[in-house]
């Protein structure tokens, strides 16, 4: 028994660990890249709308590959771009245009029924999906990169790993104060 909560504890001090670092590795990444989180090269995306629905749902996380050479872009591709807002969007591209020397993409949303009302200057693709997704993670990093997201997340782990170090050391002074005593007390008997 006591074997097997020494092993669920050490499991636990190794996961609330990990997910500190994990956590306080996407909070800094997001924060330097001054937007998503990135990692090995890839960013990750949260998905706001339904329009590429079922390809990936709303609140789905997927990575996408930076753009180094849009002339590589390709029909049926999935590319994130710049909208005139400002604001990224991450559609099918539909029709690769040259246009003299600009190029250009017709994009749709899957779930749209119409073509994107403008053509993509290639100027604008940001990057391209390379297939990876993960289901509903999404509304988890935006919670995680709100300020209650950060506290929770980085703050909580850390008081529970402060306390579970607390517990530990005061068990193993109990351990090392019990032979001690028990000495103690037979010498003064005797």
């Amino acid at each position: 028994m006591k074997k097997t909560l020494k092993i669920i504890s050490s499991l636990l001090t190794v996961v609330l660990f990990i997910n500190l670092i994990i956590m306080a590795l996407l909070v800094i990444s997001s924060k330097a890249s001054g937007g998503e989180p990135q990692a090995f090269g890839y960013q990750i995306k949260s998905v706001l709308s339904g329009s590429m629905e079922p390809t990936f749902q709303t609140g789905s996380v997927i990575a996408v590959k930076p753009v180094e050479d849009p002339s590589l872009i390709k029909e049926k591709d999935i590319i994130t771009f710049v909208l005139e807002d400002g604001s990224l969007a991450t559609h099918r591209v539909m029709e690769v245009i040259h246009n003299g020397e600009n190029l250009l993409f017709q994009t749709k949303g899957d779930n749209n029924e119409d073509m994107d009302s403008q053509p993509v200057l290639a100027e604008n693709v940001k990057a391209v999906y390379t297939g990876f997704t993960i289901p509903y993670l999404g509304y988890f990093i935006d919670f995680a990169k709100s300020s209650k997201g950060t506290a929770t997340l980085l703050i909580i782990p850390g008081l529970i790993l402060l306390a579970y170090s607390a517990v530990t050391i005061y068990q193993a002074i109990r351990e090392i104060d019990g032979p001690k005593k028990t000495t103690e007390e037979t010498e003064k008997t005797a």
